[in-house]
């Protein structure tokens, strides 16, 4: 829709209009979430099915990259109201991501070995999952969506329990397979959602702008 016959909508501080940079926005958004959630998927897929090879292991760790990198897309162009929440989400991935190239530089396994073996490495990495999590949340709150009702304390809970080794590992894969099943579906129903609610209402952020925020 071209910018000049765009509807004009009525926000909590004003009037405001919807462009084709606000829809590519959304569109990357979403774009870069169905990159994240089918990686993530079908690294889910593989190890659950696969046996340990090192074809497997370099696999997963590409598939994590491409994790990583539709992630970071996201949370560049979500739409959130509070800037310093967005800027901690990004800060978040930016660790986690910077974590993930460490071990694989410096380890001496393969990324998916370490973080098995090696549970308390979620700390860094972890973050990556937090700024997810964020992600997840935000949808929960402002879409009431079920999956993401569902995933916000899944993800913490799964990782948690890695983490702290509460967990069997029927458990976590029983958890892991179910977080793959819950990511597509929300990811799923992105790709069919209207544009306009994923930008939110443009007087709010126009009026957090003008306060500084």
């Amino acid at each position: 829709m071209n910018d000049a016959i765009s509807p004009i909508y009525q926000g909590q501080f004003g009037e405001f209009t919807i462009t084709d940079g606000d829809r590519r926005e959304v569109i990357i958004y979403r774009a870069g979430l169905a990159v994240a959630g089918l990686s993530f998927a079908l690294g889910t897929v593989l190890l659950l099915t696969q046996p340990p090879s090192p074809l497997l292991w370099q696999g997963l760790t590409l598939l994590f990259a491409l994790f990583s990198l539709g992630l970071g897309v996201s949370l560049w162009f979500i739409h959130i109201y509070f800037q310093l929440l967005h800027r901690v989400l990004q800060l978040f991935w930016a660790v986690g991501s910077m974590a993930a190239v460490v071990i694989m530089v410096r380890g001496s396994e393969p990324l998916p070995v370490a973080i098995a073996h090696h549970p308390p490495l979620l700390i860094g990495i972890g973050f990556s999952f937090a700024a997810l999590t964020g992600i997840f949340f935000k949808e929960a709150f402002c879409f009431n969506r079920p999956e993401t009702k569902l995933l916000t304390p899944l993800v913490p809970i799964l990782l948690l329990g890695h983490l702290l080794t509460l967990l069997t590992p029927t458990v976590e894969q029983v958890l892991l397979g179910i977080w793959a099943v819950l990511f597509l579906i929300f990811i799923g129903r992105k790709m069919i959602q209207p544009i306009p609610p994923d930008i939110g209402d443009k007087s709010v952020f126009a009026e957090l702008h003008r306060q500084g925020q």
